[in-house]
């Protein structure tokens, strides 16, 4: 092999690098899950294809009553859009224990990653597969479990990190689109990544996305810069940072973005004191419960 293949052409801790022969090496490769009934929980799992590019995992809470319709809350991973899947042991720690708490369906889609799928794909493939949920508002879609047990007008969406990211671009195409079948009740909008304005996280976020323009102008890490941001589908959000986090102030300039927005919705804001980024994915102790409560009252509220 030639040596000059082993040299690393652009380096992205704690994500990936590139070889200067175009492989890409994870720094974190995260560990699947398989489908099936997790004990702990009660929680039923099946993964699904929404197309060629696409798929999801569907958590299925037991319930007490057959026919049983319940809320529906579609869930995108976080991972700085390069590493974590639908399927891995972190997105599997956030959403079972969300899905039976709350009791709620919840579909986790899984999107392409960068930087082999540079970005907006990620953001495209996730509008696809919120697309695809809505295909089951008349109870005639593709899959029996969304068919059966979801409510297409209590709709959540959530996510964390760069998940957080896309759950706000969705809603937003939502809105826009003026997408049918699905009435979305609240999103949750968990230490989110909208870029942080250092001059090296700029650069990655232009190799991230080629498309890019500069921080100002690119809604993908500025919303502020939307001129679709007040069509955003949504009634009520709650932005969750916690304190520790170096994407924190960038999460309270999105509350606040929100809230002059000129969008028709409520905001609110909470912050986890002492901890940092996802913590929640990661660690349990008591802020961890504090913070999923706050997540399952945020749904409940008004179902």
């Amino acid at each position: 092999m030639d040596s000059s293949s082993n040299e690393v052409i652009r380096d992205c801790p704690p994500f990936f690098k590139v070889y200067k022969d175009g492989r890409v090496e994870r720094y974190f490769v995260t560990q699947p899950v398989p489908a099936g009934l997790d004990p702990t929980t009660g929680v039923q799992t099946k993964d699904v294809v929404i197309s060629p590019a696409v798929k999801a995992r569907i958590f299925m809470p037991q319930s007490t009553t057959p026919g049983q319709k319940l809320p529906l809350l579609v869930h995108y991973h976080g991972g700085g859009f390069s590493i974590g899947s639908a399927f891995d042991t972190f997105t599997y720690k956030v959403a079972a224990p969300l899905a039976k708490q709350a009791n709620i369906v919840l579909v986790s889609i899984d999107y392409r990653l960068a930087p082999e799928h540079p970005l907006p794909i990620a953001h495209d493939d996730s509008w696809v597969g919120l697309q695809w949920v809505a295909s089951h508002a008349n109870g005639q879609g593709p899959e029996p479990w969304l068919n059966d047990n979801a409510d297409p007008s209590r709709v959540f969406l959530a996510g964390e990190s760069a998940g957080a990211n896309i759950a706000h671009f969705v809603a937003v195409q939502a809105g826009a689109t003026k997408l049918v079948g699905l009435k979305i009740r609240g999103m949750l909008i968990v230490h989110p990544y909208f870029g942080t304005r250092e001059p090296s996280d700029n650069e990655l976020d232009k190799y991230f996305c080629p498309t890019s323009t500069e921080f100002d102008n690119d809604p993908i890490v500025n919303p502020a810069a939307d001129p679709k941001l007040n069509e955003m589908a949504c009634e009520r959000v709650i932005v969750l940072v916690a304190e520790e986090d170096g994407f924190r102030n960038r999460g309270e300039a999105y509350y606040e973005t929100l809230a002059k927005s000129g969008w028709r919705g409520k905001v609110e804001f909470f912050e986890t004191k002492g901890e940092g980024h996802c913590f929640h994915a990661v660690i349990d102790n008591h802020n961890t419960d504090v913070l999923k409560n706050k997540m399952v009252d945020f749904i409940n509220k008004d179902i």
